[in-house]
């Protein structure tokens, strides 16, 4: 299989709101991270006047001098460094395992030039964001460390990189002070060094500069003229349910999403065993893409044919999008001489959801799917706790559940900004290694879905925060109040996996991961997803 990186396990930070089961709390204080902690070498500068005018900006534009110095001292607490506490904890591997993760934070490119990942320039400027602001440091410069000897020498666009990434952490910083006139001055250092058309640092600085301005307008209330035209939060789930050249293009080039079904498509067979009536219920179907593959599997059994193959969606919104898959799903059921039925369940929420809605049939053998959905009720915890309750009443055979593995459900701006951009530093590498810089479709990927996700983790608050994420270990917390017990993925599912993997170029950046029971996937050494199976007791 690919690089395996084990994870020890990790402790669940995330406590339990008594009024959000699945809200994680604010982290403690402050975290070191790790592999950045070395011996340090020279390292190049930015020119003297632009690091005056991000020091002006900074300072609040303070007059210069002994009594200036000791103010800002005062005036930046180690509390200030709380921006990058929640992704300290992400690297909690023994030091066998940190030397192989460090491995993929210098990647060869397709030309042969070794360079910094986007995760590696993060996690630098990260590292030196922290230097900056310590109280132990008078000069507020974002410059005053060194590079870790850790590193080559950095070429002049990965020293920019990481200078531009310091300032988005240092606008980000104020932001969460709500110091907003000196976060916009640094936002407008960023806008002259950031592009939708750069590298990947670039574009991902790109987009969070637009969602940390859009934070500051709902703040403050003022919005200027040339930005009344902000678009509305849209929903990114209805979208993925058509299968635009976008999405067959991220699906086909990305392999993030296969690796996922062919897994659970695995899972499903090695559950039903040699049933011959297999009822889904998808709580996410979007095209159908994996009943697809899971109804050729059933079909390739050696023994027992299908006698009937059903379908149930649930959804409470986008009838016809979800009927329009049926229909794709008749179709291909259809030139296989698979016998199928396709229901919708349709409620105004998960709070009207029973029973009794299900057409159940004693004679068949129930799994269900569960494909990033329940992130999407992490807002109305009585709404996910109802439909899991409806689910432990049907009791199917297997549950296979895949989420994103991430930590975006914070009450604490400066944890989910920080968690956001390291975890969408990850999707702008992907796209850009997997996709290709000129792919209109790795353009429409990030101007869409990506600016989507960060807009509304960044820039969004209370009911309109809609997109949050938490991680395996809180699920698994959660789960356990349902009386659901993990299962093993077997071998077979695993080999799967690497199968899958095999059939894309950037194969060797895609990491498979154990976790307990279940499986994690990531990117260069970073988690993405989570891919789990439980049963009911």
């Amino acid at each position: 299989m690919s690089k395996e990186v084990k994870y020890e396990n990790q402790s669940v930070k995330e406590e339990f709101f008594s009024s959000d089961p699945l809200q994680e709390q604010p982290v403690e204080f402050f975290s070191e991270i790790k592999g950045f902690d070395e011996s340090f070498s020279d390292i190049k500068y930015l020119p003297v006047e632009q690091c005056h005018k991000v020091r002006k900006i900074s300072n609040g534009q303070r007059m210069a001098g002994a009594e200036s110095v000791r103010e800002t001292t005062r005036t930046i607490p180690l509390a200030g460094l709380e921006i990058l506490n929640n992704y300290g904890s992400r690297f909690s591997l023994s030091h066998g395992e940190m030397e192989i993760a460090s491995s993929y934070e210098i990647a060869q490119t397709k030309v042969g030039v070794r360079q910094l990942t986007t995760d590696g320039i993060l996690r630098l400027a990260g590292e030196k964001f922290i230097r900056s602001c310590s109280p132990r440091n008078a000069d507020l410069s974002l410059l005053v460390g060194p590079i870790s000897s850790s590193f080559p020498c950095l070429t002049d666009d990965e020293v920019n990189d990481v200078e531009l990434v310091q300032i988005l952490l240092m606008s980000a910083e104020k932001v969460g002070r709500q110091q907003y006139d000196c976060a916009s001055k640094l936002l407008d250092l960023c806008d002259g060094l950031s592009s939708p058309e750069g590298n990947p640092v670039q574009r991902l600085v790109y987009y969070f500069v637009k969602a940390l301005r859009e934070k500051i307008y709902h703040e403050t209330g003022v919005i200027p003229s040339n930005c009344l035209d902000i678009k509305h939060f849209f929903d990114v789930k209805e979208a993925l349910m058509s299968p635009t050249p976008t999405v067959i293009s991220f699906h086909k080039e990305v392999p993030f999403s296969q690796i996922n079904q062919f897994i659970g498509v695995q899972v499903i067979v090695e559950n039903v065993g040699e049933a011959k009536r297999v009822h889904i219920i998808d709580l996410e179907i979007r095209s159908g893409m994996q009943c697809m593959v899971l109804m050729q599997a059933l079909v390739n059994r050696r023994q027992s044919p299908l006698d009937h193959f059903k379908v149930t969606a649930l959804g409470t919104k986008s009838k016809e999008k979800i009927e329009e898959t049926g229909r794709r799903l008749m179709t291909f059921a259809m030139s296989m001489n698979i016998p199928f039925s396709f229901n919708v369940i349709m409620v105004a929420d998960m709070l009207a959801l029973n029973k009794s809605l299900f057409t159940l049939d004693p004679r068949e053998v129930v799994a269900v799917v569960s494909s990033y959905y329940l992130w999407t009720l992490l807002a109305v915890p009585n709404q996910l706790e109802c439909l899991m309750g409806v689910i432990r009443k049907i009791n199917p055979c297997i549950m296979v559940i895949t989420e994103v593995e991430a930590k975006h459900n914070s009450p604490v701006f400066v944890n989910r900004f920080t968690e956001a951009l390291f975890f969408y530093g990850v999707f702008f590498d992907a796209v850009e290694d997997c996709m290709g810089h000129k792919n209109p479709n790795r353009l429409t990927t990030e101007s869409m879905f990506l600016n989507q996700g960060i807009r509304t983790i960044v820039a969004a608050e209370k009911e309109e925060r809609t997109i949050r994420h938490v991680s395996i270990a809180v699920w698994r917390a959660f789960f356990a109040r349902f009386r659901m017990v993990e299962k093993q993925l077997s071998m077979s599912s695993l080999y799967q996996a690497d199968l899958v993997l095999k059939n894309f170029s950037c194969s060797n950046s895609c990491t498979l991961v154990r976790d307990e029971k279940g499986l994690i996937i990531g990117w260069k050494g970073t988690p993405v997803h989570s891919l789990t199976t439980w049963k009911f007791l």
